[in-house]
């Protein structure tokens, strides 16, 4: 078990319903419908980001994850990753 590091940021988790089109998926495609959505700092400093489908015990990787962490933070990366699921699209982790 890793112990507690205040300096390091918990992951970021939100519900969103995605529009048409979803969120594109490594491991099934595109999925639907409510989502929860993963945002967090990965030991190499990238950002990674998980969504499933809410209340499910499976999680996927969303097309395009790891990215860069960007200058603004993890805060403004996951609030940028909810927007572009709202759009749907086949939203991915890069625009």
């Amino acid at each position: 078990m890793t112990a507690y590091d205040p300096m390091q940021p918990q992951p970021l988790v939100d519900d969103v319903k995605a529009g048409p089109g979803g969120a594109m998926t490594d491991e099934v495609g595109v999925i639907t419908g409510e989502l929860t959505v993963s945002t967090s700092i990965r030991p190499d400093g990238h950002a990674g980001i998980a969504v499933q489908y809410t209340g499910a015990d499976e999680w996927y990787t969303l097309t395009g994850s790891p990215v860069p962490l960007p200058p603004s933070g993890l805060d403004t990366l996951h609030r940028d990753i909810l927007d572009r699921i709202r759009h749907g699209n086949a939203a991915q982790a890069t625009p």
